[in-house]
């Protein structure tokens, strides 16, 4: 695996090193050593999918406050999204920044999300399927989020959203 710094403290773009013969590949996802040696979580306690059919789809901005922060590992399986995060830690020469990327099936590359900041994403093409591991058990009493829109960050998504749920239309905006 390769080991990409974003413009985000401490966040993480790992791109697979694909290992191919006539058969096709075989590629880690992950490994324990890697990880730790990148100062990485190595304990995920939940995997978790999601499927979003229609191209625009847009979910988040999503986090869990303290003490259920969650660090997170996440790739698109199926499709294509544009993966969207945000640094919410207030301590960090990165605070209140966003970086995007742009995640496929085909390029496999998987993002590295600390504990403290927000993610979302926007689909690129119809029946996008994205895989999480995730640090933390989801307690539903410290999930949060922050508006897609919201002016403090000026997020700028690539399509017009199609679908959002009601729950993510209504999220406040950041007053941090």
């Amino acid at each position: 695996m390769l080991f990409r710094e974003t413009r985000l403290q401490d966040a993480w773009l790992v791109e697979l090193e694909p290992a191919g013969d006539d058969r096709g590949f075989f590629a880690r996802t992950f490994c324990e050593l890697e990880f730790a040696a990148h100062g990485l979580e190595t304990r995920f306690v939940q995997h978790s999918r999601s499927l979003s059919a229609m191209r625009g789809t847009l979910r988040g901005m999503h986090f869990q406050n303290p003490p259920h922060s969650e660090a997170k590992l996440v790739t698109c399986i199926k499709g294509a999204i544009w993966d969207v995060i945000i640094d919410l830690r207030s301590n960090s020469p990165s605070f209140r920044q966003w970086q995007g990327f742009e995640m496929t099936a085909d390029n496999r590359h998987q993002l590295y999300i600390p504990q403290g900041f927000a993610h979302g994403f926007q689909t690129l093409s119809d029946d996008a399927e994205v895989g999480y591991l995730i640090s933390a058990f989801y307690a539903p009493d410290a999930a949060d989020g922050l508006r897609y829109d919201d002016p403090a960050f000026s997020i700028e998504w690539p399509l017009p959203p199609t679908v959002i749920s009601e729950k993510d239309r209504n999220w406040p905006n950041f007053t941090g």
